[in-house]
């Protein structure tokens, strides 16, 4: 069976907050969501240019993250 990977976008403000982030649940705010995709993902994210990154995940992995709200 082949995993499935979600990609979740973020855009950045000047100032490094995070402005939008793709996939995010509604308990959370999108700082909040980034912050637990990034203590809770291992090489998951790539910074891009323009104020951007990605993080790719499985989508079972990011299914469990949105269950869990933040506490």
């Amino acid at each position: 069976m082949e995993t499935s990977y979600a990609v979740i976008h973020t855009r950045f403000a000047p100032d490094g907050a995070v402005v939008d982030i793709s996939e995010r649940p509604a308990w959370a705010t999108p700082q909040q969501w980034f912050d637990m995709l990034s203590r809770n993902t291992v090489n998951a994210y790539r910074a891009l240019l323009g104020g951007r990154g990605v993080f790719q995940l499985p989508r079972e992995q990011l299914q469990g993250l949105k269950a869990v709200p933040e506490p």
